[in-house]
Parts: C-alpha cells; structure tokens; sequence
C-alpha cells in the first residue's frame, strides 16, 4: 500500500465500514473492501506504533507511562 497519512487511513476505513454495513455491495465486491479496510487497519497500527515510539523518545518515557504491558 502507497504512503497514506493516518487520517485519510481513518477515513477511508470509514467509508468502507459503512459501504459494507448497508449491504448494497455485490459479494466481490464486499470481498475486496474487507480486503482493503484489512490491509488499512495495519497500516494505521504501524503509524500508530511509530508515532508512540517517536513520542517516548521525544519525552523519555517508559512503556508504562503510555499504559504498555510487557507481558
């Protein structure tokens, strides 16, 4: 999937979340907006991730300051 920002990822996944709720979508066609709104939501993970991890940084943080259990 190309570069795309975490609010358009948010939005996109939105759109699809409510294409697939109204069930006017043909099965492939449901198929491939599951697929799509799947492959979004690790996108956002990851930028979710990376922006945790640029935050600890900046503020020299430990996990437990951002509610992470390590186990």
């Amino acid at each position: 999937m190309a570069e795309i920002k975490y609010e358009a990822a948010v939005k996109r996944l939105e759109e699809i979340v409510k294409q697939l709720e109204s069930g006017s979508c043909p099965l492939e066609d449901s198929i491939k907006l599951f697929e799509e709104g799947a492959a979004l939501v690790k996108t956002c993970e990851k930028l979710l991730s990376e922006a945790e991890q640029k935050v600890k940084i900046l503020v020299g943080g430990k996990e437990e300051d951002f509610g992470v259990s390590n186990g």
